[in-house]
């Protein structure tokens, strides 16, 4: 222990032998700044060789209007000097001391038995007579407090008095003193020569050489060190940006949009039905007001494949509503941005791919361990029209290989914008379960045709990956990831996946 001891920390130890002392005195016999004494003193702590204590003390001074009475004199004195010489009713007082002075003086020279009140004067009392020439103990604290002295037992209730009248202000500090410890003592008296020791190399004594005639400071690595806190970004911040790096990596190019934006845009180009449930209340935010439609050629695309269909399939049938899809929401997905890229895109786009991440989507959910009203989803499209099903389910291994998951797995489903459509799921190691993530598959033409001019594959997918994290940070509740618990900020591990 003794190698690994600074300089500074020998000369404070050296100083404490002398007894118990604070950073200022310390400051004073090592000849050391107050900031390299703190330092030293918390190493010294964290090893156990001194002792600290913390002490707590109040300093009084007088407010503003407190100076100002101890100058010219409280109200009750000098209503009080007045009253001893002559006889006088309260109106003719407030013309003199004015009605403010004259009600203050009044509520307290009767409070302490000094006056009393008959038929409109004020009369000093009997005990009264004693303070008239001396002074009251009110004007004594005054004096003891402008001059800095301790305050006797005797006037505590005076102060107090003062201090609820404001002409006192109270400032409370706070210091540490140090003393060392039983451990430092059997140490110093081991010795604690104090020599000087580099604790880094300079150009200056490489090249000179006199690195060789100095000795280096030793460094006890088993000694713990107080926890530090670096500024870093929250975790789901990391989390997003290491996802949206994979996607960069295989080549997408990233897509963006409005939270609010059209039903036509979030269900219709879609091919979902407009009388299905995901566009009721339960499940949808809505809001109040209606927006605008794309270009009508679009628009009419759109109505025919619900209608009619296209490609030898049928549609939806009945009648498409465009007023229905004029309605407002909180996007329920981020394909709606794979929709909007479709169709801005032209031919010699092709082929293309495309990922949106950090795009949050909005429903109407029941929170629980694993549900929020709001959730990050990973997006992407492949626009190719050699691409296939085989190449659906290569991106998506390849991009939960590179996150870590090696147990995800994908089973058929249903979705009404994609065929062959399939789940994601992957096995939440704390819950023993498995948790979906969501859904992936190939845009049925009902959804190309009307938006890119022909039926040309597209592949989709569209997980959640906020359970994602969840699984690398062990969290055991989704909710978790939006308290902003600061120790929990501070403690969670960086995203290194």
């Amino acid at each position: 222990m003794l190698s690994s001891m600074s300089a500074l920390e020998k000369k404070v130890l050296n100083a404490l032998l002398k007894g118990k002392a604070d950073t200022s005195k310390l400051a004073k016999e090592t000849g050391l700044k107050e900031d390299a004494v703190r330092k030293a003193c918390e190493w010294l702590l964290t090893k156990g060789l001194i002792k600290v204590e913390e002490r707590k003390s109040s300093s009084l001074s007088l407010s503003k209007e407190g100076s100002e009475y101890h100058q010219k004199g409280l109200p009750e004195r000098r209503v009080l000097s007045y009253i001893a010489k002559e006889r006088a009713p309260i109106s003719e007082l407030n013309k003199k001391f004015g009605e403010e002075v004259v009600k203050i003086a009044t509520v307290w020279l009767r409070k302490d038995n000094l006056a009393t009140i008959d038929a409109g004067y004020l009369k000093p009392t009997e005990h009264a007579q004693k303070h008239i020439k001396e002074k009251l103990p009110q004007e004594k604290v005054l004096d003891y407090v402008k001059e800095g002295k301790e305050i006797p037992p005797a006037l505590e209730r005076p102060l107090a008095e003062l201090k609820k009248r404001g002409l006192i202000d109270v400032a409370e500090t706070s210091g540490r003193s140090y003393e060392i410890s039983v451990e430092g003592k059997k140490f110093a008296g081991k010795g604690l020569e104090i020599t000087e020791e580099l604790t880094n190399l300079t150009p200056e004594l490489i090249i000179t050489k006199k690195w060789t005639e100095k000795k280096f400071k030793e460094y006890d690595v088993n000694y713990p060190v107080p926890p530090t806190y670096p500024g870093k970004k929250h975790f789901v911040t990391q989390s997003i940006e290491h996802v949206k790096k994979i996607w960069l990596e295989m080549g997408f190019k990233e897509m963006e949009g409005p939270f609010i934006d059209t039903a036509f845009w979030n269900f219709d180009a879609l091919f979902v039905p407009q009388n299905h449930s995901a566009r009721e209340m339960q499940d949808t935010i809505f809001i109040d007001g209606k927006g605008k439609l794309p270009n009508s050629a679009l628009v009419r695309k759109v109505r025919e494949a619900h209608e009619h269909g296209v490609a030898g399939s049928t549609g939806w049938g009945g009648k498409w509503d465009e007023e229905m899809a004029k309605e407002l929401l909180l996007r329920t997905h981020t394909t709606i941005l794979s929709a909007k890229t479709i169709a801005a895109l032209k031919k010699e786009d092709w082929p293309a791919k495309y990922c949106s991440v950090g795009a949050k989507c909005f429903r109407n959910e029941a929170l629980d361990w694993k549900h929020l009203f709001e959730f990050n989803q990973v997006d992407g499209i492949v626009v190719d029209e050699n691409a296939n099903f085989r190449h659906l389910i290569g991106y998506l291994k390849q991009f939960f290989g590179k996150l870590g998951f090696d147990k995800a797995r994908f089973r058929p489903s249903y979705f009404p914008y994609t065929e062959p459509s399939l789940e994601i799921d992957i096995f939440h190691p704390v819950h023993k379960k498995w948790v979906e993530l969501g859904g992936a598959g190939i845009f049925r033409p009902e959804v190309t045709e009307p938006l890119l001019g022909e039926p040309v594959p597209v592949l989709a997918w569209g997980p959640g990956y906020d359970r994602m994290i969840m699984d690398y940070y062990k969290l055991l509740d989704i909710r978790d990831l939006y308290k902003n618990d600061v120790q929990k900020l501070r403690d969670t591990r960086m995203w290194l996946m």
